[in-house]
Formats: C-alpha cells, sequence, structure tokens
C-alpha cells in the first residue's frame, strides 16, 4: 500500500502520561521531534521509514543519534499515536498518546470521507437497488439510529422493509458530499411512493459501520412544470463527486 496519504507538513503535539512530544513531519523521511522537558527533553531531526498500514494508520519508525529505536502508529482516525521505543540504556517503553495538530498537513491524510462515500454508496443501492437485506449485518452497526418516524428502529426494521419491499422500487443515487464520519447523498426513489421521490439521506459512521441515519423526502416534479426549469434530479449528477475510485467495503 501506498503512503502517498501521510500528511507531511503537519505538525502535533502528542501527550503521554509521562511527558510531551512534538512532531513535525517534514517529509515521508523525516521527521523532526521536540521534548520540551523533562528527563528526555531535547530536539532532533531523524530519518524515518513510513509504511501505510490502510483506514488512516501508519507505521513510523526511526533511530535517534544516541541509538534508540522508536516505532509509532498513527492512527489519523482516532487521534492516537501508539508508541514503542527502546532507549540507549535498553529501557523498553510502550505508551499511547494524543494527537493535538498544531499546523496543518500539505495534503489530507483523512482518507475517511472516500470510504464512508463508498459504503453508503454500497450500503443505498443493495438494500433499494438489489433488494439484499444480507449486507444488513456487515454495512449496518448493530445499534443503527433510525430518525425517518416511518421506518422501525435498528437493523431489523430494514430487514423487516426490504423483506416486503415491491419489486418496483429503485433507487438512483446522484451528488455525495462527506466529511469526517457524516455523508450525504441525493438520490431519486421509485416505488417507494405513488410519485417518484428525489431524497437526501444522511449517515452517521461509527467504526466502519453505518451508526445512524436522517432523510428528507420530496415528491419529483417533471421538468417540464418546474417554475426554474430546472431538474430536480439527473442522474448523471454525481458521477464525478462521488467517488474517485469505487471500492469494495
Amino acid at each position: 500500500m501506498s503512503h502517498d496519504r501521510f500528511p507531511v507538513g503537519l505538525e502535533m503535539r502528542v501527550t503521554y502520561p509521562e511527558f510531551q512530544v512534538d512532531l513535525a513531519l517534514l517529509s515521508a523521511s523525516q521527521l523532526r521531534f521536540t521534548i520540551p522537558e523533562g528527563p528526555f527533553a531535547r530536539t532532533e531531526v531523524v530519518d524515518i521509514h513510513v509504511v501505510a498500514l490502510g483506514n488512516g494508520l501508519f507505521a513510523v519508525s526511526w533511530q535517534e543519534s544516541d541509538g534508540a529505536t522508536v516505532t509509532n502508529v498513527q492512527d489519523y482516525d482516532r487521534g492516537l499515536v501508539h508508541a514503542h521505543a527502546t532507549l540507549a540504556d535498553g529501557t523498553f517503553l510502550r505508551m499511547r498518546g494524543t494527537m493535538a495538530v498544531t499546523r496543518p498537513a500539505e495534503r489530507s491524510a483523512d482518507d475517511r470521507p472516500r470510504r464512508n462515500k463508498a459504503l453508503v454508496l454500497e450500503a443505498m443501492t443493495a438494500l433499494f437497488q438489489r433488494h439484499d437485506a444480507s449486507v444488513l449485518d456487515r454495512l449496518y452497526a448493530p445499534g443503527y439510529v433510525q430518525h425517518n418516524p416511518g421506518i422501525p428502529q435498528g437493523r431489523e426494521g430494514l430487514r423487516t422493509i426490504v423483506a416486503g419491499m415491491s419489486p418496483a422500487v429503485h433507487y438512483e443515487p446522484g451528488l455525495m458530499v462527506a466529511e469526517g464520519d457524516l455523508v450525504a447523498i441525493h438520490g431519486r426513489i421509485r416505488g417507494w411512493s405513488a410519485a417518484p421521490q428525489v431524497v437526501i439521506d444522511v449517515f452517521r459512521i461509527e467504526d466502519g459501520r453505518l451508526a445512524e441515519h436522517w432523510d428528507v423526502l420530496q415528491d419529483e416534479v417533471p421538468l417540464g412544470a418546474a417554475r426554474g426549469g430546472v431538474s430536480m434530479f439527473d442522474p448523471g449528477e454525481g458521477a464525478a463527486y462521488r467517488l474517485s475510485a469505487p471500492e469494495s467495503v
């Protein structure tokens, strides 16, 4: 896996139980650390080796001038650093610290929006195009929260709906936007009610599954009857925005 998304330029303060350290990601091959106070206080630029582990995770390792070796697992989804260090005197440290970004990266290391859009697209088309309820346990959280007042709570509510769904129900995805753990998708659904409806669904993702859902539906007005002369939904509207590279989830 490539480390193209390693957040070069990012600076952060990592707070461990015993001390704090400032990290500056100078490049994909160099890092500067500063320990401002305490018995380990110093600043050094070190050569690093970066391995992308996926899901916003990077393993970053280096050796310091006194012979100490350090391996960080930097988790940008959760804002955590897991550090394992063998000091020059042989002392082994295993620590977990929290990240506080003090300077943003030159490019985003947050891969969640792309992954979350893929998750939502697969979930919506599986249920409302293919009528495949088998994905519910894989894609939806056990405590799934439903804000639509006409749909029962949880995965079982969706399972019941899919089991009784008319073959005429068909969903078309459109524009998608995502930030952090939230995804909004604009689409059209036919066969759900007497007239085609245009819908905006908003999902919150937690631990790689759909955890919460809100939606707003509106009957589609044909283009010829639209006062503004613009369609409410165009099937091709989201092709450039949904996914740069579709992936299975």
